[in-house]
């Protein structure tokens, strides 16, 4: 078969990769795309079950540091583009070994760039698309918001890493003329999310009646945004975000730790048909992250004025709808929690 185009996904068996496959998938047909993933801790095969068999999607598992691999599947597939979230992204295991996200998101990020502007002689049509985190710009007070002209302040190695990687990206635009387009987002939730992060760690330990970790006074603020509306706005910003252009992709949804913890707990309350404020007493403070951002917001107010994009699900739903797919998920999480789900790749694919 004949396809318009081939779009390398990088990480796309992870939270936000998974959902974005999906959408390509079955929205571009036309479209080959080609998920590339190390399959570390957070990348389940299982979440892309309903879809590998399709025509227009291919697995590989592969490391974005190996630079010969990462060559001869250029060479192989001559990609139109590249859409790149394989990272690693979680801030307490960058503080503890900062090393691998050294690895994986800068020197990884390089060898993608580099294979791009190897192999893409002609950038008529090309596109490399870097996707980031709000987290690069720091730390806000209790008022402003970060545009995409906020100066970087990495605060965590994991935040260092990816401006740097950010740096690097449009260091290729401006020496090498490479066709690069680059979003930060907020947080992201929804289904599918390993029960590492926030969200879906409470609810799991209001399964099971364990602590409700909150670090230091509960007061940081982040800004949500459903994983799903994050898919369709990288989609859109891979087919009309502007060469050279970075976009702030944002929930508008701010909250503080303890209030969507809160809110969790009485949400997982209904749904259990336990009584109210039960699992509010499961939450414990604990002692705070080193180096801890008080505040994120993001001003999306680009994206929306340029592409026409804006968040379609808000805090009260969103929560209501991930703690529901959850609880009708517990076998998955169960596997993942477990360690179990790798024995899906070993099934299908061969040795891990």
């Amino acid at each position: 078969m004949a396809f318009q185009q081939t779009i390398l996904v990088t990480g796309g068996a992870g939270f936000i990769g998974s959902h974005l496959v999906r959408l390509l998938v079955n929205e571009y047909p036309e479209y080959h795309i080609v998920n590339l993933d190390k399959l570390t801790y957070a990348g389940n095969l299982e979440n892309l079950k309903d879809i590998e068999d399709n025509p227009n999607y291919t697995f590989i598992k592969g490391d974005i540091t190996d630079e010969e691999h990462i060559q001869q599947l250029f060479a192989e597939y001559r990609f139109d583009g590249v859409i790149h979230l394989a990272a690693e992204s979680h801030v307490d295991r960058s503080i503890a070994n900062p090393m691998s996200f050294i690895e994986t998101n800068i020197v990884g990020t390089v060898v993608l760039l580099n294979a791009a502007r190897h192999h893409w002689e002609d950038y008529t049509g090309k596109r490399f698309y870097h996707i980031s985190t709000d987290e690069v710009y720091g730390s806000l007070g209790e008022t402003g918001y970060f545009t995409e002209e906020t100066p970087y302040d990495p605060r965590s190695p994991y935040s260092a890493s990816k401006a740097s990687s950010d740096h690097l990206v449009r260091a290729y635009y401006h020496t090498y003329g490479l066709p690069v387009v680059i979003s930060n987002c907020s947080n992201n939730y929804g289904p599918y999310q390993f029960p590492e992060k926030l969200i879906p760690l409470v609810i799991n330990n209001i399964r099971h009646n364990k602590p409700l970790p909150v670090y230091g006074d509960g007061l940081y603020t982040r800004d949500w945004l459903w994983v799903e509306d994050h898919a369709s706005a990288i989609a859109l910003i891979y087919h009309k975000g502007r060469i050279g252009q970075t976009y702030n992709i944002g929930g508008n949804n701010e909250w503080k730790n303890i209030g969507l913890v809160q809110q969790l707990c009485d949400i997982m309350d209904q749904l259990l048909g336990r009584k109210a404020g039960t699992s509010r007493g499961l939450i414990t403070f604990v002692r705070d992250r080193p180096g801890h951002d008080r505040r994120y917001a993001i001003d999306a107010s680009k994206i929306k004025r340029e592409l026409g994009w804006e968040p379609t699900i808000q805090a009260a739903e969103g929560l209501r709808r991930t703690a529901e797919w959850y609880l009708e998920n517990t076998e998955w999480l169960e596997r993942v929690t477990s360690g179990a789900y790798q024995q899906y790749y070993q099934e299908q694919y061969g040795e891990a």
